[in-house]
């Protein structure tokens, strides 16, 4: 199993309609063949400057690479993720022992 997670800030305001168009447009990431557990969540602590996290899980390397491939992932990195979001940090983990 592989979680794959990302926060990151965004270039709009807070509570702007861009902000709740990109998250809206976010969610189809979860429609994409292999992706399973996918959240959307708000950072709350003051220990940093991202405001958002999205988590999503795969069963396996392969299913990974199917996702991070997809047209539909490629376009939305491209489209709405490069000329929005400000600041991010992507981590991907997979179960100790």
């Amino acid at each position: 199993m592989i979680r794959h997670t990302v926060v990151f800030r965004l270039k709009h305001a807070a509570g702007s309609p861009e902000e709740a168009a990109f998250l809206s447009g976010a969610k189809a990431l979860a429609n994409i063949p292999g992706v399973q557990a996918f959240e959307q969540l708000r950072q709350v602590s003051p220990k940093n400057e991202y405001a958002f996290g999205f988590s999503m899980e795969f069963a396996d390397e392969a299913a990974y690479r199917v996702y991070n491939d997809h047209p539909e992932h490629v376009a939305f990195v491209r489209d709405r993720w490069i000329p929005e979001v400000a600041a991010f940090m992507e981590i991907d983990y997979v179960p100790l022992g």
